[in-house]
């Protein structure tokens, strides 16, 4: 089997950390650790009210998550009170009021276990409005401000009643609660919770763990009845609690190195490291013994793409034995599971049907496979019949086509689906999914993630909270209808002019379609990652302007490169389009004839061989950006030209690699001995400098005198023109 493409995208491990680490909302005051860390346990649920100023302003509308949009506004009297109803007995942390104009100045937090006898655990008396966010110790099952002073005449109002903290150690029972199996025979299997069918119907997890109540909320809308993790420990149980809550269970990982494709996280020795593997079984059996009876408990899934990721720690035989390791020990984690929980079932993920030998010749106690797919997760069936194999499987991520997968585009990097693509891609993910009866059953989707940066473009549903096309696309799967849902702009036809030479500094073209299904008004932005230019992923706002049409004047970044450049189209509705394509940033052309180019180099030194060297100074003015000097790394440093004779000098750019100069000076001579200085700088940053003159001389020089870097410095290109 041909050895796969190394996986260039953003590690699984990455975005589970982020999960666990991301800030929640964000509030006047900031909440204690111990707060921070409970779930928002109140959104979605039944919420009543002693009145309301009518049908638009129920209620439910202050538990809908919608801060600004939509609000609960009582009749005009006192006093007056909301409640939530947590569906069961809760501890509670934190009580989060966002007031519209007509706010509370006397009120009261209370708890009550049945509805009727409350009990206070806040009191306000000089309430200002705005957002008040209160400490909050008590439990409780119903919760309810009740307003007993009013600062004007109207009533009260309130964007948003949010409520913070963990549900008992006994979560509400789940549908269909009960021991989870494996149950048929080869080719006709099927997942059973309770003795009752289930199919996985998921998607991978992103957000942060404290704002799981917000969330869960919203994927139970999508038709998702199950969400899946990389690691599990002590902080999991919240994400647990919201889970149950919310009527969806979870697939519990464990994170095993050298995880997430291309490996991350290090290297272990799986055939020799017996303290790895004792201290992995331990920590692994301790969390399994905690959550093992927890009701949102799915399955244990061992390890992420290790029998690939292996590849990046080792080759040829050493290889071979390590992956007969790993999977060895795999095995060994799930018979040490299955001795402590017998309900719930045991898989190992990777990303790589070529990993599935391993598995059947090492892991017999696994009770199924899982697999991580994008753009190849149609063959998944293919190549389970024609190995033979004997176990199930889910799809533990998939979706469409990843950077790794698809062709590069005129500028030598991964051409990324359209949001449409995107879009099918998820359609026919599930539709690969369900195909396979009997032998697939479901799918952890990826992926419900909010970063808005170039990975979070590539895979996420709602970067930036920002529905796309592909987050219905998985709710229509799951649900099998989009009926009702205003769905986001649809950008197509994007292109970028000139995509692979745009001047840096210099305004480009960018112009697409842009229609919005429901004729919303939009608004359109432009963004710019240098993922490829510099590994920065972020998307930073670009310099832009409107020309109509769908047409923008968009500002090149000063750093040369390859980088991708984003149209977003919101509609106000809480949804996205975005497109992407990329732009070659190259050195603004100078006027006139680059009379160094060809002519006699020398330097003080170069890097004979280093990387991509020999980097002679020859190669600072061949005319070529993809050759480049290079000095050693000391300071001070110089490259000259000979023009051969005395030549008029209107313009130097020098084009700097990564290893630039801070300071440094122009220096032109007659003679190649006596040197005098025409410019000289402090404040070099890199890129390009263009420095206009007006000499005449035969030599030129960059005398350098302080690195930038660590490194030495080094030159793309030293032009001088006439």
């Amino acid at each position: 089997m041909p050895r796969p493409r190394l996986r260039l995208r953003r590690p699984a491990s990455t975005l589970a950390l982020s999960a666990l680490l991301a800030s929640s909302l964000t509030v006047i005051a900031a909440p204690t650790a111990a707060q921070a860390a409970d779930p928002l346990i109140s959104q979605g649920r039944t919420a009543t009210a002693s009145s309301s100023e009518g049908a638009a302003y129920a209620a439910s509308q202050a538990v809908d998550g919608n801060l600004t949009g939509t609000r609960w506004a009582s009749q005009w009297s006192d006093p007056q009170w909301i409640q939530i109803d947590l569906g069961q007995k809760a501890d509670l942390s934190r009580a989060l009021l966002t007031w519209e104009g007509a706010y509370g100045k006397g009120y009261e937090i209370q708890a009550s276990d049945n509805g009727s006898d409350w009990r206070t655990l806040k009191k306000v008396t000089d309430g200002d409005g705005g957002t008040d966010d209160l400490a909050l110790t008590g439990s409780g099952r119903y919760v309810r401000m009740l307003g007993t002073a009013r600062p004007g005449g109207y009533g009260y109002s309130l964007w948003e009643f949010q409520v913070y903290g963990s549900f008992s150690d006994d979560p509400p029972p789940l549908p269909g609660g009960g021991a989870v199996k494996v149950t048929g025979a080869q080719g006709n299997w099927q997942l059973t919770v309770g003795g009752q069918p289930y199919t996985v119907k998921g998607l991978t997890w992103g957000p942060a763990i404290g704002d799981a109540g917000k969330y869960l909320p919203d994927l139970k809308s999508m038709g998702v009845n199950t969400i899946r993790t990389w690691g599990t420990d002590g902080g999991t149980k919240p994400l647990l609690d919201a889970a149950a809550a919310n009527g969806i269970r979870v697939v519990n990982g464990f994170w095993l190195q050298p995880g997430g494709g291309p490996g991350s996280g290090g290297c272990v020795n799986y055939v020799t490291d017996t303290a790895y593997k004792a201290n992995m079984l331990t920590e692994f059996a301790k969390w399994v013994e905690a959550y093992r009876n927890h009701p949102a408990t799915l399955m244990w899934n061992v390890g992420n793409e290790s029998v690939l990721g292996l590849q990046n720690c080792y080759s040829g035989a050493e290889l071979e034995a390590q992956r007969n390791a790993y999977t060895s020990f795999v095995n060994d984690v799930a018979k040490k599971i299955h001795s402590i929980d017998a309900d719930h079932p045991v898989t190992s993920t990777d990303a790589w049907t070529g990993a599935w030998p391993y598995y059947k010749r090492n892991a017999p106690d696994l009770d199924l496979y899982s697999m991580n797919a994008y753009g190849d997760l149609c063959n998944v069936q293919r190549d389970w019949v024609a190995g033979g194999y004997t176990k199930p499987y889910i799809i533990t991520e998939g979706g469409p086509a990843g950077e790794w997968e698809v062709p590069d585009d005129a500028n030598g990097v991964p051409d990324e689906p359209t949001d449409v693509q995107k879009r099918d891609g998820y359609t026919k993910a599930w539709e690969c999914v369900t195909a396979h009866k009997g032998v697939a059953l479901g799918a952890t989707l990826f992926h419900y993630g909010l970063e808005h940066d170039f990975g979070g473009v590539w895979f996420n549903l709602l970067p930036d909270g920002l529905k796309r096309l592909s987050y219905y696309a998985v709710k229509k799967a799951y649900t099998g209808s989009n009926a009702g849902d205003n769905l986001p702009p649809v950008i197509t036809n994007m292109t970028v002019t000139p995509a692979g030479s745009a001047p840096a500094g210099r305004e480009f073209t960018v112009r697409a379609d842009i229609r919005d299904p429901e004729g919303d008004a939009l608004t359109n932005k432009i963004f710019l990652s240098g993922n490829y230019a510099s590994g920065d992923k972020r998307l930073v706002p670009a310099t832009f302007r409107s020309t109509g049409n769908g047409t923008f004047a968009v500002t090149a970044p000063a750093k040369l490169g390859v980088w991708k450049v984003y149209i977003q189209s919101e509609d106000g509705k809480g949804n996205a389009g975005i497109e992407t394509k990329s732009v070659k940033v190259v050195a603004p052309p100078v006027a006139g004839t680059n009379i160094a180019q060809g002519r006699a180099t020398t330097a003080s030194s170069f890097q004979a061989s280093y990387g991509d060297c020999p980097c002679n100074p020859e190669k600072a003015t061949d005319g070529r950006a993809d050759t480049r000097w290079a000095s050693d790394w000391s300071d001070p440093q110089w490259l000259s030209v000979d023009l051969g004779s005395r030549q008029p000098v209107r313009t130097v750019q020098l084009v700097w690699d990564a290893a630039f100069a801070k300071a440094y000076e122009i220096r032109v001579s007659d003679d190649g001995t006596n040197w005098r200085t025409v410019h000289s700088t402090s404040a070099g940053d890199g890129d390009v400098d263009t420095i206009a003159l007006n000499e005449t001389a035969r030599y030129v020089r960059v005398h350098q005198t302080q690195r930038g870097t660590g490194w030495g410095y080094s030159l793309h290109e030293f032009g001088v023109y006439s």
